[in-house]
């Protein structure tokens, strides 16, 4: 299996963005992009005003309590919601080549990518991103665009190899900031990313942000990461090439392995909900579409 994406993949589920397939042949009702739209795009309506009816006004618009306080007939005025900007902040770095069931998370951090990135601009916002964690590339920033061009230009970054090399955990922060500073007050940020640990930056970066801007973390997961496989005595390294030898048939270990993830996730729930984000999970070993159905719908009620 590739540890990339393949682009035709990735633009093929703008097809299945519109319908959540739960068995062979058959769809429900409920739809991705429907369901993107109640969650995120409300009505299609702004408020605007309140001015006095004028005959041939629709007068399912009428606003009774002005009128009747003036005892003149009043009518609500809605506009259209303006495109929105939405970006997609992705962690492409080396540590994303990893999946011990499914697929690994390269491939289902661009795939979640894709469908909400179809979703939106089924909707018309402007879809834009930023990708961060490739040694070879640094941070990326794609400026929101009207239309698929920019969500294009995205989807094929994303299927570019993954340079091997120290990764810079900063990059994320980084990444964050410069959205902050660089976007649209009202904007929607998408983080797809292996997140499952609070630190002081992160919680400051992510409050800031959420000051003006929607944000949804949707911290992508292997079934690995919680649950250490007993296999005998294992070398592990990290991206700078540090060894530790771990013993996996010690049970007290793998709970304990599994307890801190527990602690870890638990602390990243309470911050989404201290600062009104949202979070939404995603596995290797999960089928993306369900995934992201199940999230948005939990993540609208509660809303």
């Amino acid at each position: 299996m590739s540890l990339h994406p393949k682009l035709d993949d990735l633009l093929e589920l703008r097809h299945q963005a519109r319908a959540l397939g739960v068995a062979a042949n058959h769809l429900v009702n409920s739809t991705f992009t429907g369901l993107y739209a109640s969650v995120f795009r409300g009505t299609g309506l702004d408020f605007d005003e309140v001015r006095e009816y004028r005959e041939g006004d629709d007068i399912r618009n009428m606003d009774w309590l002005v009128t009747a306080r003036t005892n003149i007939p009043h009518l609500k005025v809605f506009r259209e919601e303006r495109q929105r900007s939405v970006f997609l902040c992705i962690d492409s770095g080396p540590h994303m080549s990893f999946g011990t069931r499914g697929t690994f998370k390269s491939i289902q951090a661009a795939r979640t990518a894709a469908l909400i990135g179809w979703a939106a601009s089924k909707q018309h916002d402007r879809v834009g991103g930023v990708l961060f964690g490739n040694p070879a590339t640094g941070i990326r920033y794609f400026r929101p665009t009207p239309g698929r061009r920019g969500l294009w230009r995205l989807l094929r970054a994303l299927t570019e190899p993954i340079e091997q090399g120290d990764t810079d955990e900063s990059q994320l922060m980084a990444s964050l900031q410069r959205l902050d500073s660089g976007s649209d007050t009202g904007s929607l940020i998408f983080v797809i990313a292996p997140i499952n640990q609070v630190t002081t930056g992160l919680e400051r970066t992510l409050g800031s942000l959420r000051q003006r801007h929607d944000v949804v973390l949707l911290p992508v997961d292997d079934p690995a990461d919680r649950e250490l496989p007993a296999m005998g005595p294992i070398i592990f390294s990290n991206a700078a090439g540090e060894l530790l030898e771990v013993d996996t048939d010690n049970e007290a270990g793998r709970r304990a392995f599994r307890e801190d993830w527990d602690q870890r996730r638990e602390e990243l729930q309470q911050l989404s909900y201290r600062l009104g984000i949202g979070l939404i999970p995603i596995s290797t070993d999960e089928d993306v579409h369900r995934a992201l159905i199940s999230g948005l719908q939990h993540y609208a009620g509660g809303h």
